[in-house]
């Protein structure tokens, strides 16, 4: 086989010598190449000694599955178990304990800040003794199975920034995405499907929105986007050929199209050219893979009941959750599931009750999946909100109902497969569930430790931009070595 020479020029960028390698090899063959050490260390490095498409060391985990819980689950009433708020319920939160923490604009006017005793009960499971809520016992049944982490704390206090946050490790906007550093760094597993996908589904409570900056490539290449997929008769749009063109039609069009591409790449070296034509790739080859990656119909019977029947209904938690399974198992790198309805400032029982009937079942289901498809171990599946809730009640409190705010100083999400500790509870909270006492996890750990997990240094994960280098962890973050397998 003749090989391909490339003239890259004496001014040639790293990053401009990795886009024309793709636009000639492929973005396959491209992973399989070594970098030049013209490249390294130099003014322009992206990845510093990140080989395209190859991590820095062995990882624990291939993929991520991130069931984000937008709207912020209350930790008291699912996993935070506080006896002492029962006993104080209706007492005025101790100034000691808060010591003139910020709060919201919702409650910062509040003349007194009643505390407010769960109303569910919790029992212990596995052998970690877990405290769990009575809404999940699908979860509780794979107590065995979870690292559950009570200590993640944010400085966001409202959502947006909140939620940002998590996704990109910054609380403005324009920042790449976990999932899109993830797709930069290491590519796909599967060339028909995207690094790097994003499903939605909507609960019945009180909800909040997501936008399409959660999963933006931000500076990088636009190839690093996350793709959405829709509940729609079309899952991914624009995807199908115009009217009156068929495949072979479709083809010979693309082919042209690079051709030009190729020509106006030559003359003007902005790599978008280059991420351009990938995507119009992907979308011909992503036509034949996503109408079958979608179709739940040949699912077995054994399959839709441990979810539930809500996963044969296109664009709820639970289809989204074996869509999730079904990607993650073709190798998409990221699969990012947004369920909202989780902000309950106000009739919290009603509302967690039926927020919890959503995601229990599924959710529990797809770690018992991809265990029993020896998935898990290369899987890490993560379950959470933005921030948590309020041990006081926000607005008029009663015996049973209750509402709380914004509380980003405390709260817990739960990781499983993929390296980490399986069995597990980390970290631990005061009596009144609002300060952390024991082994505080901040999200740039949090980001750090998933990356880690992946087989990438989170200090070497960067990318050039306007002068500085950037980092999803910013210039912050360090492992929680306490979960690590």
């Amino acid at each position: 086989m003749e090989k391909q020479v490339f003239d890259f020029g004496i001014n040639t960028t790293r990053r401009h010598f990795l886009s024309k390698l793709s636009l000639g090899l492929g973005s396959a063959a491209l992973g399989s190449l070594l970098i030049p050490d013209i490249f390294k260390g130099s003014g322009e490095s992206d990845m510093n000694d990140l080989v395209a498409g190859l991590p820095h060391f062995a990882p624990k985990a291939k993929r991520v599955i991130y069931l984000f819980q937008n709207g912020a689950p209350s930790q008291l009433d699912l996993f935070d178990y506080k006896p002492m708020l029962n006993k104080m319920h209706g007492e005025d939160l101790p100034e000691s304990i808060r010591g003139g923490q910020r709060l919201t604009g919702m409650t910062a006017n509040q003349a007194k800040f009643p505390l407010a005793g769960s109303v569910f009960n919790f029992k212990q499971h596995g052998k970690s003794g877990a405290w769990m809520s009575e809404l999940l016992p699908h979860m509780a049944s794979i107590a065995d199975d979870l690292c559950i982490i009570k200590t993640l704390n944010t400085e966001a206090i409202n959502h947006d920034p909140a939620l940002t946050f998590f996704q990109t490790g910054a609380q403005v906007g324009n920042r790449p995405s976990m999932g899109s550093w993830l797709s930069y760094g290491l590519g796909s597993e599967n060339q028909n499907l995207p690094g790097f996908c994003v499903l939605l589904s909507r609960g019945k409570g009180n909800g909040q929105g997501v936008y399409s900056k959660l999963w933006t490539n931000g500076f990088l290449d636009s190839v690093h986007q996350g793709v959405q997929f829709s509940s729609g008769e079309n899952p991914v749009l624009y995807l199908n050929d115009p009217e009156g063109m068929d495949r072979s039609q479709r083809r010979n069009m693309l082919d042209k199209l690079s051709e030009l591409n190729q020509g106006t790449y030559e003359d003007f070296g902005d790599p978008e050219i280059t991420a351009k034509v990938q995507q119009y790739e992907m979308a011909f080859r992503m036509q034949t893979a996503v109408p079958e990656i979608t179709d739940m119909s040949k699912e077995p019977e054994s399959i839709v009941k441990m979810y539930g029947p809500e996963c044969l209904v296109p664009g709820t938690y639970a289809a989204n959750c074996l869509l999730a399974r079904k990607l993650s198992e073709q190798g998409v790198r990221f699969i990012q599931l947004y369920h909202q309805g989780w902000d309950s400032h106000g009739g919290l029982p009603n509302e967690i009750k039926g927020q919890c009937m959503d995601v229990d079942q599924a959710s529990a289901a797809l770690i018992t999946d991809l265990k029993q498809r020896g998935l898990l171990d290369e899987t890490l599946v993560i379950w959470g909100g933005e921030f948590g809730r309020t041990n006081y009640c926000q607005g008029t409190l009663t015996k049973d109902n209750y509402g709380r705010d914004h509380h980003p100083r405390a709260f817990t999400v739960w990781m499983a497969g993929g390296g980490i500790k399986p069995g597990v509870v980390y970290g631990e909270t005061d009596e009144f569930g609002y300060n952390i006492v024991k082994d505080p996890v901040h999200v740039h750990d949090f980001h750090a430790t998933i990356l880690n997990q992946l087989g990438l240094d989170h200090e070497k994960l960067v990318f050039k931009h306007q002068g500085r280098r950037y980092r999803l962890t910013d210039v912050a973050g360090k492992l929680v070595n306490g979960i690590i397998a």
